[in-house]
């Protein structure tokens, strides 16, 4: 029956005629895709377990992370900012939001009181690190990206993270309550004929924070180039439903006086943890509708694989060796994994696969930066090599070990000979420049 439902929404939404259809009618159509589509991935439950995860990982790791930013506050005096900035997450938990950002904030001042040594900075330094690769790992499977960062660009762009956020977050706060209090916001409330917008903009800039935190989230983080309009579309978007969310969660909390009644002092915890749930999945959420944005044609799909056929796995090898070959020789590499499913219009996953087998067999390489790059000089990558690589896989050895027909064996081996009789020495420098010289 469900299955029935889904159906017909699908070919609702994405049926020829809507492209056809009044302006209004079609934008409001190609709206109501992200939702389905949104509903339909957690409805799969992989989006709500990388939440369940990030919560855990977040409870490991707050303490030292608020820790390490105090630090970092402390030397721009900013470090006054933290306790406001965690009473503005933990307001819709009402009065036990309070009590929690106190306790935390205890947690702190001992850890800071503690001499922690040059190991126990490393470890403090580790746990955050960790929690900030989890969730670059929970936004690389939101963008269907399964390279993560190499280790140094991890350490260098975490640690910019781990130190910039917390000053661009107190710089914000600070910006806010020192704009609401010059004399030429008084004065701008003075006049009537603007007071009203003035007032209006007042109340819409916390919400237009949290959108533009957001957006530096969803750009940043993923190991993929995020535009900055598919950015600031997810960070819209996932900013006002967390706002809406959190209201929703503080009325919840005000009513739910049975609960605390019922819980007692483990109601603060446990209302804690339903908030970081909900917080992560509406983060993860908002990543999901950066990724249609920027890839619409996924919207339908979603995350389901692509079954690659063997003549597709060879066809694909060829032309990201050609790619990556005649960006080699023009000097000009920039090729990487994710780049090139954007330009071959398919999952990042699915050619890291094909990418893995190549670079088993020495014919690619990648950098730092994850550019890929030939192996060896494209005039000793032969052709024949390139398809071998797809066509043997190291892990295929364990495989009807026993079980093989000699007559079979032979008729696999007479297709490859006679393959390879048709390709001859050709190499990955013949196809290119037979390319630039048609």
């Amino acid at each position: 029956m469900l299955e029935i439902v889904r159906r017909r929404i699908e070919e609702s939404l994405w049926n020829p005629q809507v492209e056809r259809a009044p302006m209004v009618l079609r934008l409001l159509v190609r709206a109501a895709r992200f939702p389905y589509a949104l509903v339909r991935d957690a409805a799969r439950g992989e989006l709500t377990l990388r939440a369940m995860s990030l919560v855990y990982t977040t409870l490991l790791a707050i303490v030292p992370l608020i820790a390490f930013s105090f630090s970092v506050l402390k030397a721009f005096d900013f470090h006054k900012q933290i306790q406001p900035m965690l009473y503005t997450f933990l307001q819709p938990l009402g009065p036990q939001g309070i009590e929690l950002t106190d306790q935390i904030i205890q947690f702190v001042d001992n850890t800071r009181g503690v001499a922690l040594g040059s190991v126990g900075l490393a470890l403090l330094l580790y746990t955050v690190i960790s929690m900030v690769q989890k969730i670059e790992e929970a936004f690389n499977f939101m963008w269907q990206v399964q390279r993560t960062r190499s280790l140094g660009r991890r350490i260098s762009e975490y640690l910019s993270v781990i130190i910039i956020a917390p000053i661009l977050m107190a710089t914000a706060l600070g910006m806010k309550g020192s704009v609401e209090n010059t004399a030429v916001a008084q004065w701008l409330l003075g006049i009537p004929a603007i007071s009203g917008t003035a007032i209006f903009l007042g109340q819409f800039m916390p919400y237009l924070l949290v959108i533009l935190a957001f957006s530096f989230i969803y750009g940043f983080v993923p190991n993929t180039t995020v535009t900055m309009r598919a950015a600031f579309f997810g960070g819209t978007v996932g900013g006002l439903i967390w706002s809406l969310v959190g209201a929703a969660f503080a009325a919840f909390v005000s009513a739910s006086t049975k609960y605390q009644a019922i819980y007692s002092s483990f109601a603060i915890p446990l209302l804690a943890l339903i908030w970081l749930y909900i917080s992560w999945l509406v983060v993860l959420l908002g990543a999901r509708v950066s990724y249609y944005y920027q890839h619409p044609e996924y919207l339908r799909r979603g995350r389901k694989r692509v079954e690659l056929t063997n003549r597709l796995r060879e066809r694909l090898a060829l032309t990201l060796m050609y790619c990556v070959g005649a960006e080699f020789r023009r000097e000009k590499p920039h090729w990487t994994v994710n780049t090139l499913a954007s330009h071959f219009g398919m999952p990042a996953d699915d050619l890291a696969k094909v990418a893995e087998q190549l670079e088993k067999r020495d014919l690619l390489v990648a950098t730092e930066d994850d550019v890929l790059m030939p192996g060896r000089d494209t005039e000793t990558i032969e052709l024949s090599q390139i398809l071998d690589a797809i066509r043997h896989d190291a892990s295929e050895r364990n495989v009807l070990r026993s079980g093989s027909v000699d007559e079979v064996d032979a008729i696999i081996a007479d297709i490859e000979q006679t393959a390879g009789a048709h390709l001859g020495t050709r190499n990955l420098r013949d196809l290119i420049e037979k390319d630039t010289a048609g």
